[in-house]
């Protein structure tokens, strides 16, 4: 543990909190893509079956327990209580272009061919490419609420101090998880306009909006 894994915690747990928090208060999950949950949800599925099997610490234990529930209870929100405020028509991303090669890699390239390491691979490549429907929902309605930018931030800033975290272990620990870092740095690199609209437009008071696809 580090300041740097720690904070990416709290930036992750806070991202989720602050989504959940906006979709009970305004009672609508408008903006919100339901793709990206779905994925996300799947994502703690396959990295904490191990939740069972394998006790690291409390800590690890505790935040495994909460990303699973505010997870699955975002899903419940968006396709169960407040379904009809649902944005269906623009939540269109086809996640089968991100599950088939997922997949595929996750058997490919793992650290040891079983089942549960490969679940765990499974879950870093799927991390890394699941907010791919929010963004496509964003630019192809051109604008998004702050709150929803709120979410964003902090959920890219995770990805960026884990980052940090990994170069910090690599220099005091000589530790070094290549399928770790190459899929953060992927997550990242999608972060960045959206940092830059941000940045420039939502902590300057103004609504975040993108040109129309033609």
């Amino acid at each position: 543990m580090n300041i740097f894994r720690i904070l990416g915690d709290v930036s992750h747990l806070l991202a989720m909190l602050i989504l959940l928090v906006k979709i009970w208060r305004s009672k609508s999950c408008a903006g919100i893509s339901g793709k990206s949950q779905i994925l996300f949800a799947m994502v703690f599925t396959s990295r904490y079956l191990d939740l069972f099997t394998n006790f690291i610490s409390i800590y690890n234990t505790v935040m495994k327990v909460v990303f699973l529930a505010c997870a699955y209870i975002t899903v419940y929100l968006i396709y169960g209580k407040f379904q009809k405020t649902f944005d269906s028509e623009n939540d269109s991303f086809r996640l089968e272009f991100l599950l088939v090669p997922v997949t595929g890699l996750s058997f490919l390239e793992n650290y040891n061919f079983t089942p549960l390491e490969i679940l765990w691979t499974f879950s870093i490549y799927l991390e890394s490419v699941a907010i791919l429907p929010q963004l496509f929902m964003i630019s192809k309605t051109g604008e998004a609420e702050t709150i929803t930018t709120h979410y964003l931030f902090f959920l890219g800033l995770y990805r960026a101090l884990y980052l940090a975290n990994w170069i910090w272990r690599y220099h005091t620990e000589n530790f070094y998880d290549q399928i770790a870092v190459v899929s953060g740095v992927v997550q990242t690199i999608f972060y960045c306009d959206f940092f830059y609209l941000y940045v420039t437009k939502v902590l300057k008071g103004k609504k975040l909006s993108l040109p129309m696809p033609i």
